[in-house]
C-alpha cells in the first residue's frame, strides 16, 4: 500500500467518529438535537397581570410528542362563574408583556390582548374543553373552563406552526378574562373587546401568562464538586454519548496504528 493511501485511511479513521457525533438531520431539515420531532416536556408558571387587577395564578405542563400535546393546567383565583378563554400564543418573542405595554382607554389603564401580541404572538391553539382547538375557536366561550379555580387536562393535535413554536421556545400560555372593577362579573366598564366588539373587554383581556420552557437538561453541578446528569426527555441519550465517545477513542487508536505502519514503511 502506498504512503498516500495509508495517510488517507488514517485521516478517515479520525474523521468518521467525529461525523458520528453530529446530530442526525430529520426529513424537514431540522436536527434531532434541536428537538425536530422528539418528545419534550414544557412547563409554565402562570403569573397575573397586575395592571389588569388580577391576583390569580396557575401552572401549565405540556408533553409534546411530534404534534401531539398532552396539556395539564391548574388555575386559581380568577373570576368565579365566568368562562376563561385560554390559548397557546405563538411565533413572537415568547415572553409575557410588561405592565408598560398597557394603554389608557376610557380613562383607565389596562392591557388588552392586542397589546400583548408583539410579545406573546397570535393564537396558535385554543385550549378548549371539547371540540375544535384551532384559532377559530379562540372565543368559543361555551367551551372554555369556568372560574374561579379549575384543573384542565386534554390531549390535542397541534398545527405544525404551533408545535414548531413550542419547540423553539416561543410558545406562551395565556388565560383571559378579568374583573377590573371587582364587581363579580364581566361588564362594559372598559368598553368593548378588541377581539369582538360584541363582548366586553373584561371577557377577553389577558389575566394570566407564562412562557413555556423546556425542563432542565444536561449536566447539573451538585455538591462536593461532583456533577449530576439531569433527566432527559430522550431515554438513552447518555448511552449514545458514551458510545460515540468510545468510538472516537477507538478511531484515534486506529489512526495512530496506521501512522506507525506508515512510518515503518517510509
Amino acid at each position: 500500500m502506498s504512503k498516500n493511501a495509508v495517510r488517507t485511511l488514517a485521516a478517515l479513521a479520525v474523521l468518521a467518529p467525529i461525523a458520528a457525533l453530529a446530530p442526525p438531520a430529520l426529513a424537514d431539515g431540522t436536527s434531532a438535537e434541536n428537538g425536530g420531532g422528539r418528545a419534550v416536556t414544557l412547563h409554565a408558571q402562570l403569573d397575573p397581570f397586575k395592571v389588569n387587577k388580577v391576583t390569580g395564578h396557575g401552572t401549565a405542563q405540556v408533553r409534546l410528542d411530534g404534534n401531539e400535546a398532552h396539556v395539564k393546567m391548574q388555575v386559581s383565583g380568577l373570576l368565579a362563574g365566568a368562562p376563561h378563554a385560554q390559548h397557546f400564543h405563538i411565533a413572537a418573542k415568547g415572553v409575557c408583556p410588561p405592565d408598560s405595554a398597557a394603554k389608557v382607554r376610557n380613562g383607565k389603564r389596562f392591557l388588552n390582548t392586542t397589546d400583548g401580541v408583539p410579545f406573546y404572538g397570535t393564537i396558535g391553539t385554543s385550549l378548549t374543553t371539547t371540540g375544535d382547538t384551532s384559532p377559530d375557536s379562540g372565543l368559543a366561550v361555551d367551551r372554555f373552563p369556568v372560574g374561579p379555580d379549575y384543573g384542565y387536562e386534554r390531549t390535542i393535535a397541534l398545527s405544525d406552526a404551533a408545535a414548531q413554536s413550542l419547540r423553539a421556545g416561543t410558545g406562551v400560555v395565556v388565560v383571559h378574562g378579568i374583573d377590573y372593577n371587582n364587581n363579580g362579573k364581566y361588564d362594559d366598564n372598559l368598553g368593548p373587546s378588541d377581539l369582538d366588539p360584541k363582548l366586553p373587554a373584561e371577557a377577553t383581556n389577558p389575566a394570566l401568562c407564562g412562557p413555556l420552557k423546556k425542563s432542565a437538561a444536561g449536566p447539573v453541578h451538585g455538591g462536593q464538586g461532583g456533577s449530576q446528569l439531569a433527566s432527559s426527555s430522550t431515554p438513552g441519550t447518555t448511552t449514545a454519548v458514551m458510545g460515540t465517545g468510545a468510538t472516537l477513542l477507538a478511531g484515534a487508536g486506529g489512526a495512530l496504528l496506521l501512522r506507525r505502519r506508515a512510518s515503518r514503511r517510509s
